[in-house]
């Protein structure tokens, strides 16, 4: 990037200026993509009992269903491989592994096209998922004390997403060799949704919603993001069986050392592949943890699954010889090159991928 492009990315940026993606600015594939099947549906939700208030005052007390997850999918036509389960991290939703901000392949049609059912979720209370809103509407009518409201947050550009995704220092200023297509982060931006997660019950219901897919699904590889990063685990240890393998793109945590040694051995009958992105000791500016350290928690996490006898790896892309990836690997551009070895790992590590 020369001086003159980046001074123009740092003002339009700066500027609030919102680039505009359309349909003639997306790259087509030449190859058609071929499926079985497609669609969406719900996995979980429990009905219950909320008052006017709750509703928000518009209707009398009434029955809802809360805490479901949408799963929206694609199935290959012909011989297929394990399928795939993916989830994404906070603030986002299933989104995150479609068309890419600049209008790329994501990697959720690319697996498809590898032969693989590719499910993709919107986590319990996100997006599609939909979020219960009677905890926010009993604080409004002061049923509740407002300090005591659930605070649903989003990331902003400037913290939350260019510095704590590591786009660059500051922003409008990339890293020299930056992986991730930052003239199209305004479009990344567009993604962004509010996170309901403090209105979810704890432990998310989105773990057993996802042990529930895989075990219905026969056997599935869970892949995870950011703050959906342990997601798996948990949901292993409550139906391992379904778990077929995990894979955890630059997980928030993988609570290294906070199972005991009766999980970890369970866990470690799971394949599990960690992979980071470059520049993780770089200040997030959003908190004082660096991403480093939340590497070394899934280090740690992987050594206690290696030593009890698990096929467990944890690697930086700056191992596989690239530099300048972000926390956004499915977005950068080189995220089929990553998508790849993922697809490679898979295949030497998965009882029954090919099929």
């Amino acid at each position: 990037m020369n001086i003159f492009s980046a001074t123009l990315l740092a003002t339009s940026l700066t500027a609030g200026f919102a680039s505009a993606q359309s349909i003639q600015s997306l790259k087509t594939p030449e190859r058609p993509l071929v499926l079985q099947a497609r669609g969406s549906f719900f996995v979980g939700g429990e009905i219950v009992e909320q008052s006017r208030v709750e509703l928000g005052g518009r209707a009398p007390a009434d029955r809802v269903t809360v805490n479901q997850m949408y799963v929206e999918y694609m199935i290959p036509e012909g011989a297929k491989k394990t399928p795939l389960v993916m989830v994404h991290g906070a603030s986002l939703s299933g989104k995150s592994y479609d068309t890419t901000p600049d209008g790329r392949m994501g990697w959720f049609e690319y697996f498809v096209r590898q032969a693989h059912p590719v499910y993709v979720v919107d986590q319990v209370g996100r997006g599609r998922s939909g979020f219960n809103q009677a905890a926010l509407n009993r604080a409004i009518a002061g049923e509740t004390p407002r300090e005591q409201s659930p605070k649903p947050y989003r990331f902003g550009d400037r913290n939350g997403v260019w510095t704590n995704f590591r786009f660059g220092p500051r922003l409008g200023q990339a890293f020299p060799d930056s992986r991730f297509p930052v003239e199209a982060a305004n479009e990344l931006a567009k993604q962004s949704i509010p996170d309901m997660s403090e209105m979810v019950p704890s432990p998310s219901p989105t773990h057993k919603a996802l042990a529930d897919l895989a075990s219905d699904l026969g056997g599935a590889v869970l892949i995870s993001h950011s703050q959906s990063g342990h997601f798996p685990m948990e949901a292993a240890l409550l139906n391992a069986k379904g778990v077929q393998a995990i894979v955890a793109l630059e997980p928030g945590r993988c609570r290294g050392a906070d199972y005991s040694d009766e999980q970890i051995a369970l866990l470690a009958k799971v394949p599990t592949l960690v992979m980071y992105g470059d520049y993780l000791s770089a200040p997030t500016g959003y908190t004082e943890q660096t991403w480093q350290d939340r590497y070394n928690d899934c280090a740690t996490f992987v050594k206690r699954l290696s030593q009890a006898g698990g096929r467990a790896a944890i690697l930086s892309t700056t191992e596989l010889g690239v530099r300048g990836n972000s926390h956004m690997l499915m977005q950068d551009r080189n995220s089929l090159q990553l998508a790849e070895h993922v697809r490679s790992w898979l295949d030497k590590n998965v009882r029954g991928n090919e099929k």
